[in-house]
């Protein structure tokens, strides 16, 4: 039963890495990615769906992402959607494609991006402790129930505290290269 656990918070604490990947991907390094708006919400016909089941979406080059909805009636949804967000990208439409240009980051947002990424750390690195925090409370219940004995629940908390140690640093790594993206001007 404990290699049930212990297998099922390393597959948890992967999930929390996997969502860490997937938020530090919309934040801007200055050069035009889709990742930045495929997830933006956009409400059309009363539905809000992500931008990417909308429209096709595209970098044509370092410094330009163009949308093209698939529905002509769905232009000016993307385009307050895309207002309304936090990016701080101004969008240009022609009534078919959208035009969204990457203006270079000032110093000045490089650093607030940096601080944005630091709280996403944080965030994915308490959802990996809550992770462990959940399966040292079942060696627990094992232990009080019998199904382990105090040694082998040392052992299994150590291999734990191990994979919680090596999720924590793949984070710490993953934050590090995207900082290091950021500052790079």
């Amino acid at each position: 039963m404990s290699e049930e656990i212990l297998a099922d918070a390393a597959q948890r604490m992967g999930k929390a890495v996997d969502a860490f990947v997937n938020s530090i991907a919309t934040i801007r390094t200055g050069r035009a990615n889709t990742s930045l708006v495929e997830h933006l919400p956009v409400s059309h016909y009363g539905q809000t769906l992500p931008l990417n089941q909308l429209a096709t979406l595209a970098a044509p080059d370092a410094q330009l992402i163009t949308v093209q909805p698939w529905d002509r009636g769905a232009v000016d949804s993307v385009v307050r959607a895309i207002q309304q967000s936090d990016l701080g990208i101004n969008p240009a439409s022609d009534g078919v494609v959208i035009r969204l240009p990457i203006p270079p980051l000032t110093e000045e947002r490089r650093r607030e991006l940096v601080r944005q990424l630091g709280g996403k750390l944080e965030d994915s690195r308490v959802a990996v402790r809550n992770v462990r925090r959940h399966a040292v409370d079942g060696l627990r219940k094992e232990l009080r129930s019998g199904e382990l004995s105090e040694d082998e629940e040392r052992r299994e908390i150590e291999r734990l505290e191990r994979t919680t140690q090596e999720h924590v640093e793949m984070l710490r790594e993953l934050a590090a290269e995207k900082e290091r993206e950021l500052l790079e001007v």
